[in-house]
């Protein structure tokens, strides 16, 4: 598209005779460059057509693979961030903690030892000894997490009496709910 060049006077405001503004296609020393004629892609080959179905098919796996990848990812990374924190406390442990660590190893393979016969007491005399044997050595985690459990049990246990209440009596009639307090 020519556009128009106009030039100022370099004497300033003096009246001389106006020229016809010149086109910037004349300015140029060198014609417009000629439009390339626009470019047709090949065909597609053999190879290529088999390449986009195995794509295509390919598709969705790759899909479910990047879903389960993204919902592994976090779980790895933590796993190895938990690795690096025990490696570092294990590089510089507190005092006698190897000790301590021995005793509550010692006390779970002697629950193991103990715990002939049922599959139930090959799970609850080892865990058992293990948790009294970590108790001794350290009481206020021992009081947090008993105080935490007792807690939540008793929480379960009065749930589970209410649902085993609703289910044993029979629902009154009239929608009324007996009062407890009334003696019949």
């Amino acid at each position: 598209m020519p556009a128009p060049v106009l030039a100022a006077s370099p004497f300033g405001d003096e009246e001389t005779e106006t020229s016809p503004p010149l086109l910037r296609d004349e300015l140029s020393l060198y014609g417009a460059p000629q439009r390339a004629a626009p470019r047709t892609e090949p065909e597609a080959g053999q190879l290529e057509q088999r390449v986009a179905a195995l794509r295509q098919l390919a598709g969705p796996y790759t899909g479910w693979c990047r879903g389960v990848y993204d919902r592994i990812k976090p779980k790895v990374q933590g796993a190895v961030a938990a690795g690096n924190d025990t490696y570092a406390y294990l590089k510089n442990p507190p005092e006698d903690f190897y000790a301590r660590a021995g005793v509550i190893g010692f006390t779970g393979v002697l629950g193991a030892f103990l715990a002939r016969g049922s599959r139930v007491k090959k799970l609850v005399y080892p865990v058992s000894l293990m948790t009294v044997s970590a108790s001794l050595y350290y009481p206020e985690r021992a009081a947090a997490v008993a105080k935490s459990t007792g807690d939540s049990v008793y929480d379960r246990a009065v749930q589970s009496y209410a649902a085993l209440e609703r289910m044993v009596k029979p629902p009154v009639e009239g929608g009324k709910v007996p009062d407890p307090d009334d003696k019949p």
